[in-house]
């Protein structure tokens, strides 16, 4: 496959991660854990105005006035009374967040109503049950799962003296109460406000204040909560008991909305809420949040899943070009930033009314970040590889493994000096040799020849330093340190006289003519490293023992091996070796310096 097929692939690829991740989100996948994260990113504990006063039907009070299926009406009837009892101190508007439903006892019933309609500012709950029905929807029928089924609501004579509100609670599809049904729609069309908002109403209008601007509400009457207070915030330690007892000062009722409502576990009315997933809220205490949010006019909009699915795709193809082909931190450092920033984006967007999927972008864009880091990786390996392969058609395995290493200075110009066996050899009777033949037949055998020297050379763990013309160079002991390098050396440089036999007797048997090697080889200190300029180097040896080895291969006669004396004492007992009667004079190099005849390598 081409790089730019491959390319092709992997953006194909990272595409459709991106195509099928915003494609889970927009079905639901990602709707609980998305859920959960938002709320506790955004839902905020904050104190409410203390506007707000609950009074609770609590474990005292059902204490000290009995279980509460056994309460006549005539005792919420006497909280009223009490509520209003000093004319200083009325509440502005006094809602009972509980249901009275029919007659029971026809004189606790005239109590409670009379009660209510003495002081004309109270408020009583109703509710409705919602089921899945059928519609009328134009010439069909469909179904729909907010159907009314039943609707209950106060007595009439209560009804008839007091104002009315719903205290419906309805549940998100993973049982968390996260928004508030601001007002429904009976069957004759007329609406049933809920008594948060009738309350905040009423405190307006006893207060001289501006209406209430109603939120914005979906198409089934839901909008998003903004809860101000987490289960108890609200309670201010206020018992039905101690209202009846006269314990409480009712100058904490002057003017105030008050709550009163069942407050205690046995009661049966507690949710969980955005708020707090690890305690229950009661009822009253919701529609206190409820009411608060009115009056703030702390109102929030939920962004239609369509628009965030394009921003989601948009994003994650962005974090695509952030990722792709990038270094780890720098790819690490831009995932950080895209889901910080994604979620400081959320928190200010909810601060100016807007609420926005917070896990969609973070979850896609992590997903995203792994995928490509597995690509560029996969990628890095497979370029390694080819890199590798082809490095080393061109040097030893040794010296492309130090300068492959993650943690290598090898790619640095510069040297070291160590002790090092050299190896040079060339090719005697070529040029002659060439001048009678083709080019490509030229080529051919000296390639031949090359591939020996080098099968010698990398078969004894040498490394092929460069090709001159027909002349190879080898060495030992580098990059990394060897044992018994000399000795490899010369086995390297036996071989390729026993190689080259075969060879010569093609050539002669072939074209008449034929060509032999020539090899010296010496041993002792040189600078090894990279030589040259930053955006061209060599991997080679420089230095005297390197200019000795390669002035002994130009005198060694054709098919001979010319050794140093150093590299004959180095493997004394281990080779045969002559030394040659007549010395040649080597250049830069005293008179008498001692050189031998390799003849074999015990």
């Amino acid at each position: 496959m081409s790089k730019a097929r491959r390319i092709l692939s992997l953006w194909a690829a990272a595409l459709a991660i991106a195509g099928a991740f915003t494609l889970l989100a927009g079905l639901g996948v990602l709707r609980v854990p998305d859920l959960a994260v938002s709320d506790a990113l955004y839902q905020r504990r904050m104190a409410s105005d203390g506007e707000i006063v609950l009074i609770g039907i609590d474990q005292k009070a059902l204490e000290e006035l009995g279980p509460y299926s056994q309460w006549g009406r005539g005792i919420l009837a006497q909280a009223v009374e009490a509520l209003n009892a000093a004319e200083d101190f009325r509440p502005a508007v006094i809602g009972l967040d509980v249901l009275f439903v029919g007659e029971t006892d026809p004189a606790a019933d005239a109590q409670l109503a009379q009660a209510a309609s003495r002081h004309g500012n109270v408020i009583v709950a109703c509710a409705a049950e919602f089921g899945t029905g059928l519609i009328e929807y134009g010439d069909d029928y469909r179904l729909d799962g907010y159907q009314m089924l039943s609707f209950d609501q106060p007595f009439e004579a209560l009804r008839q003296v007091t104002g009315q509100g719903h205290i419906n609670a309805m549940l998100d599809s993973d049982g968390i109460l996260r928004h508030h049904l601001l007002a429904f729609s009976m069957p004759d069309g007329t609406q049933v406000p809920s008594m948060a908002l009738v309350l905040a109403e009423r405190y307006r209008e006893v207060h001289g204040g501006e209406p209430v601007n109603r939120p914005f509400t979906d198409s089934r009457g839901f909008w998003y909560l903004p809860f101000c207070g987490t289960p108890g915030d609200f309670s201010q330690s206020i018992s039905v008991a101690d209202l009846l007892s006269g314990s409480v000062d009712p100058a904490r009722f002057a003017g105030k909305i008050v709550l009163i409502g069942p407050y205690a576990a046995g009661l049966q009315d507690g949710y969980v809420t955005a708020a707090d997933h690890a305690q229950l809220m009661y009822g009253v205490e919701y529609q206190a949040n409820a009411v608060q949010a009115l009056l703030w006019e702390d109102y929030k909009v939920e962004v239609g899943d369509s628009a965030q699915l394009a921003l989601l795709f948009a994003l994650l193809l962005v974090a695509l070009a952030c990722f792709w082909r990038r270094p780890v931190k720098w790819a690490a450092f831009l995932w950080a930033a895209l889901c910080g920033g994604w979620v400081v984006l959320c928190l200010g967007a909810y601060r100016q009314g807007l609420v926005l999927h917070v896990l969609w972008v973070p979850a896609g864009v992590t997903i995203l970040f792994a995928g490509c880091l597995a690509a560029n990786y996969t990628q890095a390996a497979l370029e390694r590889q080819r890199v590798t392969r082809t490095f080393q058609r061109y040097v030893a395995p040794e010296i492309v493994s130090e300068l492959m290493g993650s943690s290598s200075d090898a790619l640095k110009l510069g040297g070291k000096k160590c002790d090092i066996a050299v190896l040079f050899v060339d090719i005697r009777g070529f040029t002659t040799m060439s001048e009678a033949l083709e080019p490509e037949r030229v080529v051919e055998i000296l390639n031949q020849y090359l591939t020996l020297t080098t099968k010698c050379v990398m078969d004894n763990h040498g490394t092929l330093d460069k090709f001159v013309g027909d002349c190879t160079m080898a060495f030992w002991n580098a990059p990394l340190p060897q044992e018994d390098y000399v000795m490899l050396a010369c086995r390297a440089a036996a071989a390729m006289a026993e190689g080259a036999k075969p060879l010569e007797e093609m050539l002669q048997k072939e074209y008449g003519k034929t060509v032999s090697f020539g090899i010296g080889v010496h041993v002792g200190p040189a600078v090894v490293g990279n030589i040259g300029a930053p955006m061209r180097m060599d991997y080679t040896a420089i230095g005297d023992t390197v200019n000795t080895a390669a002035r002994l291969e130009a005198n060694a006669p054709a098919g001979t091996i010319y050794i140093s004396r150093a590299v004959a004492d180095a493997l004394a007992g281990r080779i045969q070796a002559t030394p040659l009667k007549e010395l040649p004079q080597l250049k830069g190099k005293a008179a008498g310096f001692e050189i031998l005849t390799l003849d074999a390598v015990l």
